[in-house]
């Protein structure tokens, strides 16, 4: 690390934290040559590699954006949104590569923003799926009802009580598996 006041071209660490929640660290420097100190910040590089080829970096505000589009007139709070993309950033990051493809950032979305609100899932999942006919929100809202039912029954089951989840109708996938369409999709990030 060169010297900002004199260019030497070394420097001594003389202390390192741990900073913007662990995302970074700043060092405190010193040059063996003037003998000043400065500080410096060190981030890990995480770029995104768009569809048409185009390589920039990971925007977690570019992710809340989006989240606070799929989530307009639901109960999900801007706090919610912020830890769902932190949730999403630190999914994407511990896959240890520092470029990920769009596609990544946006399976690493959709089990979370599933958990988080259903609706907005839909919402998501159709313009980042790119359903093209009522089969497929269909197939993804039968897909959500599987899921609640499992939940439910897994939960009716920990209880020692019955559950509800036979009355619902359309709960269960389609015979020729097609409910899965959406999981699967969600489930290439696992």
């Amino acid at each position: 690390m060169h010297c900002p006041f004199c260019r030497h071209p070394d420097s001594r660490v003389v202390d390192s934290r741990t900073a913007d929640d662990g995302g970074s660290i700043r060092r405190r420097r010193q040059c063996p040559n003037c003998q000043r100190r400065f500080s410096t910040l060190e981030t890990s590089s995480l770029q995104v590699v768009k569809r048409s080829g185009v390589v920039e970096p990971f925007s977690r505000d570019k992710v809340v954006g989006g989240l606070r589009k799929a989530s307009q007139g639901r109960p999900v709070s801007d706090d919610d949104l912020a830890r769902l993309a932190q949730q999403v950033e630190e999914t994407i990051r511990a896959s240890g590569s520092s470029q990920v493809e769009a596609h990544d950032v946006g399976t690493a979305i959709l089990d979370p923003l599933r958990a988080l609100d259903e609706v907005a899932y839909l919402r998501y999942a159709s313009v980042y799926s790119a359903y093209d006919s009522l089969e497929d929100f269909e197939t993804a809202i039968a897909g959500l009802r599987a899921d609640r039912a499992r939940r439910e029954s897994e939960a009716g089951s920990e209880e020692g009580a019955g559950s509800d989840a036979e009355a619902s109708p359309g709960a269960g996938p389609d015979d020729d598996g097609s409910a899965d369409r959406v999981e699967a999709s969600s489930a290439s990030d696992a």
